[in-house]
């Protein structure tokens, strides 16, 4: 999640780990399905945090990917834009081809396949964000949009007069939102606090592969093409596949955020993250490293280290 108005969205935290499987470990095809559905849903997201970037709102207070609760019931909200009396609610859809409406319902036109009607899934996030603002107090009213970000997507049979913007709408919606846009105040800061303060970290829906450490190709990754780094020389890893040089040290602590982040109850030892990294390098210099970025932990037989506070 994203709560500063120049970060742009970060990889929800379920399509961080796929990323981090996929080169190491061989998924089923479903699984890789919902993959590439991720994948293209945070495509979506950067998208429209790049298009915002190139208006007068880059400088507004929005918030992007939230996870939220209210009534005991899960919700998540693409993006959010704060103002004075009014919240502006955003449902990314990164769809590409042609779509058809009928009857309340959506299909695919190449396949003729029911899709989940978009419309549903935004009345219902924005009835939920109305049910926790009330319940903390605040009354401010809210407008919630789909935008289909995807200049590749048609919709045949549009319904007329609901809340959805189409690619060629985008840039003349922007700019009507650019022109009632107000400064930041204090108030809102403080709800945009509120809102990532109930952010929850992970999903109950979340649908992650089964994976054991055993079972994961161990070594440092490129990350351009996600091919196994080798030595090149004393500060340089190098990608035999792609060609690609990195910074030994920047690559060793890249190698050991994906460790913490598939395995986060397993202490960070200078053995357990040796190994991680294919062996490819020495426990002295990995000792190093994590020792410069890390806090280190004594204990007779099982010091290991901590991220800094």
């Amino acid at each position: 999640m994203s709560t500063k108005p120049h970060r742009k969205p970060l990889p929800p935290k379920e399509l961080a780990i796929f990323q981090s499987l996929l080169p190491r470990m061989e998924l089923s095809p479903q699984e890789k399905q919902h993959y590439e559905n991720l994948k293209k849903g945070y495509e979506g997201e950067l998208a429209f945090y790049s298009l915002l970037q190139q208006t007068g709102l880059k400088d507004q207070l929005i918030l992007y990917d939230l996870l939220l609760q209210a009534n005991q019931t899960e919700f998540q909200i693409d993006s959010l834009l704060m103002q004075r009396k009014k919240i502006f609610m955003f449902e990314i859809k990164n769809y590409e081809g042609d779509f058809y409406f009928q009857q309340d319902q959506w299909y695919v036109a190449t396949t003729r396949k029911e899709i989940r009607n978009p419309l549903l899934q935004l009345k219902r996030s924005e009835f939920l964000l109305r049910q926790l603002l009330q319940n903390w107090g605040h009354d401010v009213s809210i407008e919630s949009y789909i935008i289909f970000i995807n200049p590749e997507f048609t919709l045949y049979h549009a319904p007329l007069n609901q809340p959805m913007i189409f690619p060629t709408q985008l840039k003349r919606f922007i700019e009507k939102l650019t022109t009632s846009t107000t400064a930041v105040t204090q108030k809102q800061i403080k709800m945009a606090e509120q809102f990532v303060k109930n952010h929850q970290d992970q999903s109950i829906f979340e649908r992650l592969p089964q994976y054991k450490h055993e079972q994961l190709t161990k070594g440092i990754l490129c990350s351009t093409c996600t091919s196994l780094l080798t030595p090149f020389t004393y500060k340089k890893l190098r990608c035999e596949k792609c060609g690609c040089e990195e910074d030994l040290e920047a690559a060793v602590m890249q190698s050991l955020e994906e460790f913490h982040l598939l395995f986060p109850d397993r202490k960070i030892t200078t053995n357990a993250i040796h190994e991680w990294c294919g062996f490819i390098l020495s426990k002295k210099t990995i000792r190093r490293i994590l020792t410069k970025h890390l806090t280190l932990v004594k204990r007779a037989k099982a010091s290991h280290f901590l991220y800094k506070q």
